[in-house]
């Protein structure tokens, strides 16, 4: 099916997020930009995995992201 004229992925949203294959929702974690030399190792390999998006915030990524597989 087609979808209408004018319907475009959010690209601020595509950025940050992605659509796992059994559609699930990813993000990043916050924390990782600067000052990380004060962070402990541990606390920088964990901030590296990325986190599912909370199950109310999920629709509205996938409606940002119309062209995803799942969205």
């Amino acid at each position: 099916m087609r979808r209408p004229k004018g319907v475009k992925t959010k690209k601020s949203v595509a950025k940050r997020f992605k659509i796992t294959a059994t559609g699930k929702v990813l993000r990043s974690r916050a924390g990782r930009r600067h000052l990380c030399q004060g962070k402990s190792p541990k606390r920088r390999r964990r901030l590296r995995a990325e986190a599912l998006v909370h199950p109310t915030d999920e629709y509205r990524v996938q409606q940002s992201l119309i062209y995803s597989h799942r969205g």
